[in-house]
């Protein structure tokens, strides 16, 4: 026998899928002292993931106009638990919490009173006191003083924070690395890996075993544009595409608005790439200066309920999927999920129907798991 054959079969949990689920679940999981290896048919760099695209906004009050309460919920339990993440991982992440700016045109100001009605009705009260203050007049530009007096009015939202996705999955497969787990990255995997237990979190590529999964497409520019400064993210409220600015290192900004149903993964329209730019340069001119970085796109992988869901086959496999486009604001608090589940399937604490069940009574967060049982479970 190979020691890459000793290694395999010493395994306690093969994880399929390296984008920032992924990345999580191996690196928490190989925390607690499992024996991890983590598989991934892209690149060390996740170049080919969802969260290589994202704007990694954590802001669970904004996306409460939209979002399903568990989301916003699982959201604002992430914002808390990113810290304690960064902390621990080898290599530095730019992390902000100075809070999110939304403001508008005067064309577009009948938009404003519709996301405050949505926002108040659909947000959880603790977020809400203290989370959303109105501002006016001179208040938008003590608030945010790049934008000087362009706006009359506007929303800060002080508690909610953003990150960069891109030094953030760099440092997790650091992270990897330093608690040691198998890496094999460019790696398809078509057979069964020779593991305890495999954990799928593909996205995208897990669609065979998920049928009713499907892409939601989103473009997003990334420009470098010196000179503007701003402070936190901004967002623009409009009928058609409303906007988001966020501003990262080095006067890097992640610009994005687009949502198409379909999984395109052809590069940005001319239209998307003009209402994109154009947009910003209305928040701004002087993003009429900056450099075009680069444009690109990505499906994110959405259940029927725009919810995520951690699946249990009944035997060996866990699914964990649907993060749709809150990947970064929920990840922390989903992947916890999962390595919890995981642990008690490893001890044998929720092998059978009646201890699933039990386990997921007493689990923060029930409406996550989900359990099939058509097959009698037989011990890996």
């Amino acid at each position: 026998m190979t020691s890459i054959d000793q290694a395999a079969r010493r395994t306690d949990f093969a994880v399929v899928g390296g984008g920032l689920v992924g990345r999580l679940v191996a690196w928490q999981l190989a925390g607690a002292g499992h024996h991890v290896a983590l598989y991934d048919r892209g690149d060390e760099s996740g170049t080919q993931s969802a969260a290589w695209v994202a704007a990694a906004m954590l802001a669970p009050l904004a996306e409460a106009t939209s979002a399903e309460p568990l989301v916003v919920a699982l959201g604002a339990a992430s914002l808390e638990k990113w810290p304690g993440v960064l902390v621990q991982l080898p290599e530095p992440v730019f992390c902000q919490r100075n809070g999110t700016l939304v403001v508008w045109h005067h064309a577009d100001r009948a938009e404003a009173p519709l996301f405050e009605r949505r926002l108040r009705a659909n947000a959880p009260a603790a977020l809400l006191d203290g989370g959303f203050l109105k501002l006016a007049g001179a208040q938008v530009a003590q608030a945010e003083p790049a934008l000087g007096t362009r706006f009359a009015q506007g929303w800060l939202l002080p508690n909610e924070g953003q990150l960069d996705n891109r030094q953030a999955l760099k440092a997790l497969s650091a992270g990897l690395a330093e608690r040691g787990v198998r890496t094999h990255w460019n790696t398809s995997v078509d057979a069964m890996l020779e593991a305890r237990w495999i954990i799928d979190c593909r996205g995208l590529g897990g669609k065979p075993a998920l049928p009713a999964l499907r892409g939601i497409r989103g473009e997003v520019a990334r420009v470098h544009a010196p000179g503007i400064g701003l402070m936190r993210p901004v967002r623009l409220l409009h009928p058609r595409y409303p906007l988001y600015i966020a501003p990262k290192e080095n006067d890097l900004y992640v610009i994005g608005a687009t949502e198409v149903e379909g999984e395109d993964l052809s590069p940005v329209s001319v239209r998307s790439a003009l209402e994109l730019l154009s947009a910003a340069f209305a928040v701004h001119p002087g993003f009429g200066e900056a450099r075009i970085l680069e444009l690109n796109s990505q499906c994110r992988p959405t259940l029927p309920d725009h919810r995520p869901a951690i699946l249990w086959d009944g035997v060996r496999t866990l699914r964990v999927n649907g993060l749709y486009r809150h990947g970064f604001m929920i990840a922390p608090e989903v992947a916890n999920a999962a390595c919890e589940l995981a642990d008690a399937l490893a001890s044998s604490a929720a092998t059978t129907q009646d201890a699933f069940a039990e386990f997921r009574s007493n689990a923060r967060w029930p409406e996550l798991l989900h359990g099939a049982f058509a097959v009698a479970h037989a011990a890996p």
